[in-house]
């Protein structure tokens, strides 16, 4: 009968509406969470905030942390412990601040990081006046927790990203970096003369500024860092779960080898860069430049580090994590080489060494963080993200402590090309996942 076909809805006259199909990419999944694009803009502008204060946090202890230790030790010989201190500190920190964001959220466990590493940059500043290297070892080991907080920040950013987007997120926090980062070095001389007028040691200035960095960064989170970005992307997914059927896939189920590179990528780029940078202030000193030249090679190092990362994020976007992660490889093979290659005397190709160190550590971390958060569920990602951090901080322990004994033994350039040629391993580690998948 047609007798109502013309008082019949707008929506019965129309024909059905095909559906789209859903597909997924190798790093989506079809249990992961939607994101919630106004919280996650919230959450990446605060972040944004505390990582420039944190930045220059960072960037005192890379600049003249080395200079301190051998200026209070009178030897070139542990010239890398501080950054080994600092990077072991790192590692016990990334332990800690996992585990309480893995309870509370990204919120309290970034923040407590970032206060601890206040407390450890006022002992430093303690250690130099009070001329005690036991203090001053003591205080870069805790000092190490704000470079734990400020690395993991990163996690933060891709909590609520989505699968397709997460390498810009990530980028987008690490960028933020860069700020601070870079003119944290620019200041050692004006710090230092604080420290001078304060009537304290010339390198305990720097230190001065990170106190106060770490502090407001850690303030900045507890304020603003809402909604917490862990727990509301737990509740996403776990809702999401829900609307799901009994046959959809576990989430992270088959990315075994997604882990493994992610976390080996991120521990030997982040070896071969602590084990260049570390020594190259003392390379430098040693070779008549003065604090000013180490600092402004330092913050361009610094701001290779993160500068790139929008591009970084754009590329492991749009061609893979695989591919960036080879390219790591061979960026940071570029930099030993030019490094080793380097006049002593010249500012300029040592500033452009260690440019592409920091490209290539750039490269490793964007692409290594994405292929572990691709492969982690919301449930437990926080905690085994902070078990990745500590391979990554013991890692970077090894690469200063044993910089200073490759320098004192065989010099600054076998360090420079030791430390490339050690990056290429990353090429056959992604051609073996490559073909596991």
């Amino acid at each position: 009968m047609t007798r109502h076909r013309t008082g019949a809805p707008p929506s019965q006259l129309r024909p059905p509406r095909k559906e789209t199909p859903v597909t997924t990419t190798a790093h989506d999944s079809p249990t992961d969470a939607p994101p919630d694009c106004a919280a996650q803009r919230r959450v990446l502008t605060v972040l944004v905030a505390s990582q420039i204060l944190s930045g220059a946090g960072l960037a005192a202890g890379i600049t003249v942390g080395a200079l301190l230790a051998q200026d209070m030790l009178g030897s070139t010989d542990l010239a890398g412990l501080p950054s080994a201190l600092f990077t072991a500190g790192s590692a016990l920190a990334a332990v800690g601040v996992g585990r309480v964001s893995h309870s509370r959220g990204r919120r309290p466990g970034l923040a407590a990081g970032y206060l601890t590493g206040a407390v450890g940059s006022a002992g430093v500043v303690a250690a130099a006046a009070a001329g005690s290297a036991v203090l001053l070892f003591v205080a870069l080991f805790v000092y190490g927790a704000g470079t734990a907080a400020n690395l993991r920040a990163r996690y933060a950013g891709a909590d609520l990203a989505a699968p397709a987007h997460r390498a810009r997120a990530v980028s987008t926090v690490l960028v933020a970096t860069t700020l601070g980062g870079v003119v944290g070095p620019t200041l050692a001389g004006p710090t230092g003369v604080l420290a001078d007028t304060l009537g304290m040691p010339t390198l305990a200035g720097p230190f001065l500024l990170a106190g106060a960095a770490y502090g407001l960064a850690a303030l900045v989170l507890l304020v603003w860092l809402l909604p917490d970005p862990l727990l509301l992307s737990r509740r996403l997914e776990a809702e999401r779960h829900t609307a799901t059927t009994a046959t959809a896939p576990a989430p992270g189920a088959g990315r075994g080898p997604d882990l493994v590179l992610g976390t080996l990528t991120m521990i030997l780029t982040q070896l071969v860069m602590v084990a260049v940078m570390t020594m190259t202030p003392v390379h430098m000193h040693d070779h008549g430049h003065g604090t000013t030249a180490s600092g402004l090679v330092i913050g361009i190092h610094v701001g290779a580090m993160y500068l790139p990362s929008p591009l970084t994020g754009w590329l492991v976007d749009r061609y893979g994590r695989r591919t960036v992660a080879a390219a790591s490889g061979l960026t940071l093979l570029a930099a030993g080489l030019t490094a080793a290659a380097a006049p002593a005397h010249s500012v300029a190709p040592l500033a452009l060494a260690l440019a592409l160190l920091g490209l290539g550590w750039n490269f490793g971390l964007v692409s290594g963080t994405v292929m572990i958060t691709d492969a982690l569920p919301p449930a437990t990602r926080a905690k085994a993200q902070g078990m990745v951090d500590v391979s990554i901080a013991v890692a970077g322990a090894a690469g200063g402590l044993a910089s200073g004994v490759v320098v004192s033994v065989g010099g600054f350039p076998i360090l420079a090309l030791a430390s490339g040629l050690l990056a290429l391993a990353l090429l056959p580690a992604v051609a073996a996942t490559a073909n596991s998948r």
